[in-house]
């Protein structure tokens, strides 16, 4: 006997938009305004998740605004049914791109690497997929009474940390 199948798409199927479109439709907004993706999320159900990073300062509400604006323009809800959130990457929340290591050279991180061991340190370089964190800690000098404060660098792959994150300080 011979069995054949027919599956017949459904509209989100047929219109699936794609995290590939919406790169190339904000990429000029975002190269304009000094900023970056973090993140492009389409779920299956056309609900897109798109998660942008300032090179220097804040992401600003004008800035998502102006996105959705962007993107709504270029998809029509009536041919493609989609939901849309703009929004900033946390500052509790892990990097996940290099931009995001870059803009925080010179400011307190914390990495927890995949053995278990968390480092808090000022994040002090990044390149090639390595980072650098300068740790202080004091210690005890031959010859001397007094503890001192001694720097200490170290090298990390990005592929043995389980995350890297900025440290919220509240003054």
């Amino acid at each position: 006997p011979f069995f054949f199948f027919l599956t017949v798409p459904t509209l989100n199927q047929i219109f699936m938009i794609k995290k590939t479109d919406i790169e190339h439709i904000i990429t000029e907004y975002l190269q304009k305004n000094g900023l970056f993706i973090v993140d492009i999320i389409v779920s299956k159900e056309n609900d897109i998740e798109i998660t942008i990073e300032s090179e220097q300062g804040s992401v600003t509400i004008e800035n998502c605004e102006e996105i959705d604006s962007i993107v709504q323009s270029k998809f029509n809800r009536d041919e493609e049914d989609y939901s849309l959130i703009v929004g900033s990457a946390g500052l509790d929340q892990p990097f996940k791109v290099p931009g995001q290591y870059l803009k925080f050279i010179g400011q307190e991180v914390e990495i927890v690497q995949k053995a278990g061991k968390k480092i808090r340190g000022k994040l002090s370089g990044y390149s090639d997929n390595k980072i650098e964190i300068t740790t202080e800690s004091l210690e005890r000098v031959e010859g001397k009474k007094r503890k001192e404060r001694t720097e200490r660098k170290e090298e990390f792959t990005i592929d043995s940390i389980k995350y890297c994150k900025p440290v919220i300080k509240f003054k």
